[in-house]
C-alpha cells in the first residue's frame, strides 16, 4: 500500500460514493472521494431525492391548508397563500444541511475530499484537477444522470424545457405542466406542481404508469392520479417539442401510430429516466467496456475486468436507487478490506413518493406467476381503521406468496405511509419468512402497519376485517 496515494479512492460522492468512502475509512483504509460538486452527495442529495422531498412536503401541506381534509377535522384556513420562494428556500435549507452532514462525516472518518473530477490515467491513477492521484483500489460510483429525448432540447436557464433539474427550480407555478414520462420522477415532480396550481398533463408511451411495479398497483395508480387532478395520456408518443416566446407546443401521436395532436404548455418537463453516468471517466485508458446499456458490468464483489478497479451503484446493472448504492458501498468497502460484503439485490424495496406513496419490494405478481404457483392475499387501506380515521382510503396491501411454502415472493403496497411500511415487509423476506410469521406477528392498534398483517392473513384465506 506504501506505494500509492491512497488505499482506497471513490469517484463519486453519492449515496453509494459517499458510504463507500466512510465504510472503507472505518475499516482502517487510508481513502479519498473526488467530486467535482461544489457540494457532496450527488445528484440525489443536490438536484434529485432530497430536494424532491422537501417540496413533495411543502406542496403537501399548502393542498391540505387550501383545498385537502384538515377542514373536515375542523380546522378552518382561510386566505392561505403560497411564497413559492419561501417554500424553494426551505428545499435549499435541507440540502445544504444534508450535504454539509457529510462533509463532517468525511472530516470525522480522516475521508480525503478531492474537488475535482477524476479521470484515468490508468488502473491505479487518475487525474483530478490536472494533479495525479494514485491508490490501491478505485471505485466508480459516478452514479446516473438523466436521459434525453431524441430532438428535444433541455434547456433548464430558460425554465420552458426541463428536466427533473430545472423541475425543482422552477420560479413561479406554470399555468400548464406537460410532464414527458409516467416513471417515478414524472409523477412526483408532476404531483408537486399540480398541488400547487398547474395544470398537469402526464404522457406516457407505454399503456399503464409506473413501469415495472405490480400490475395492479399500476392499474390503481392511473385512478388516483385521475382523481388528483391529472390528464393522463397514456400508449401515446411525444414527436416533437418545440419552445417559442416562453411557451412550449408539444405535439403527441399514439403509440402505435395515428392522428397527431398539439398540447400547448408554459412548461416541459422531460422525465423519461436515467443513465450511467461514465462521461469524462477515461475507462478507455483502462481497457474497461461498458455494455449495450451503457453500464459497467461487476461480479457479486462488485470487481470490474480490470483488476483493482471496482463499480456501484447506478452505473452498474440493477434498479437506479440511492438505497441499492448504499448498501453497494459498504459491500464493496468491505470486500476491499476483505471482509465479505453481500447486497441481496432479490430484496431492494422501490417507492415513489407521492400521497399516497407507492411502494414495492421482491417479485410483482406477473413474474411471480410465471416462477411459482403462488397464493396472493390482499387488503384495502379502506377497511384500515387508521387509515380510515385519518381519511386516508386510497390504497392496498398485497402480499405475494408461494403456494407450497408460503415464503413471501413480493409485497406491493399503496398507502399514505406505503414508503416506511414496506420496510417490514423486506426485513420479513431478508428473513426468508412466511406470510404466516406476518399474519401472526402482533402489530400496534391503531396503525397503517395492521394492513400488511391483515394482507398476509388473507394469503391464508382468513383476513379479519374484510
Amino acid at each position: 500500500m506504501a506505494d500509492y496515494d491512497y488505499d482506497v479512492l471513490v469517484i463519486g460522492s453519492g449515496p453509494g460514493g459517499y458510504v463507500a468512502a466512510i465504510r472503507a475509512a472505518q475499516l482502517g483504509l487510508k481513502t479519498a472521494c473526488a467530486d467535482g460538486r461544489a457540494t457532496l452527495g450527488g445528484t440525489c442529495l443536490n438536484v434529485g431525492c432530497i430536494p424532491s422531498k422537501a417540496l413533495l412536503h411543502g406542496s403537501e401541506l399548502y393542498d391540505e391548508a387550501a383545498n385537502g381534509t384538515m377542514a373536515k377535522f375542523g380546522v378552518k384556513a382561510t386566505g392561505v397563500e403560497l411564497d413559492l420562494d419561501v417554500m424553494m428556500g426551505e428545499k435549499s435549507t435541507a440540502v445544504r444541511e444534508l450535504t454539509g452532514g457529510i462533509e463532517f462525516l468525511f472530516k470525522k472518518n480522516k475521508v480525503t475530499w478531492l474537488k475535482g473530477y477524476a479521470t484515468f490515467a490508468d488502473a491505479h491513477t487518475v487525474v483530478v484537477a490536472d494533479a495525479k492521484v494514485t491508490a490501491k483500489h478505485i471505485v466508480i460510483a459516478t452514479g446516473s444522470s438523466v436521459t434525453p429525448l431524441p430532438g428535444v432540447a433541455v434547456d433548464n436557464d430558460r425554465g420552458v424545457i426541463v428536466d427533473s433539474t430545472g423541475a425543482l427550480a422552477l420560479n413561479k407555478v406554470p399555468g400548464h405542466l406537460v410532464v414527458i414520462g409516467g416513471g417515478v420522477i414524472g409523477l412526483e415532480l408532476g404531483s408537486v406542481w399540480r398541488r400547487l396550481g398547474a395544470q398537469v398533463t402526464v404522457v406516457e408511451y407505454l399503456d399503464q404508469l409506473l413501469p415495472g411495479m405490480d400490475g395492479d398497483v399500476r392499474k390503481e395508480a392511473a385512478k388516483i392520479f385521475k382523481k388528483q387532478g391529472l390528464e393522463l395520456k397514456l400508449s401515446t408518443k411525444v414527436t416533437s417539442v418545440a419552445a417559442s416566446d416562453g411557451k412550449a407546443t408539444v405535439t403527441i401521436e399514439p403509440s402505435a401510430g395515428g392522428a397527431a395532436e398539439t398540447i400547448e404548455a408554459d412548461v416541459v418537463l422531460v422525465a423519461i429516466g436515467r443513465r450511467p453516468y461514465t462521461d469524462g471517466l477515461g475507462l478507455d485508458a483502462i481497457g474497461l467496456a461498458v455494455n449495450a446499456r451503457g453500464q459497467i458490468e461487476t461480479d457479486h464483489d462488485f470487481r470490474t475486468s480490470v483488476d483493482g478497479v471496482w463499480a456501484i451503484g447506478d452505473v452498474i446493472p440493477g434498479p437506479m436507487l440511492a438505497h441499492k448504492a448504499e448498501d453497494e458501498g459498504i459491500a464493496v468497502a468491505e470486500n476491499i478490506a476483505g471482509l465479505t460484503g453481500i447486497v441481496n439485490h432479490a430484496v431492494i424495496p422501490g417507492v415513489v413518493y407521492t400521497n399516497p406513496e407507492f411502494a414495492g419490494v421482491g417479485l410483482t405478481e406477473e413474474i411471480a406467476k410465471g416462477l411459482y404457483d403462488i397464493k396472493v392475499g390482499k387488503f384495502p387501506m379502506m377497511a384500515n381503521s387508521r387509515a380510515k380515521t385519518n381519511r386516508e382510503p386510497d390504497g392496498f396491501v398485497k402480499v405475494i406468496a408461494d403456494a407450497k411454502t408460503d415464503r413471501v415472493l413480493g409485497v406491493w403496497i399503496i398507502a399514505t405511509l406505503a414508503g416506511t411500511m414496506i420496510a417490514e415487509a423486506a426485513l420479513a423476506m431478508e428473513f426468508g419468512a412466511t406470510s404466516e410469521d406476518i399474519a401472526y406477528t402482533c402489530h400496534a392498534h391503531p396503525t397503517h402497519a395492521e394492513a400488511v398483517k391483515e394482507a398476509a392473513m388473507a394469503v391464508r384465506g382468513k383476513p379479519i376485517h374484510m
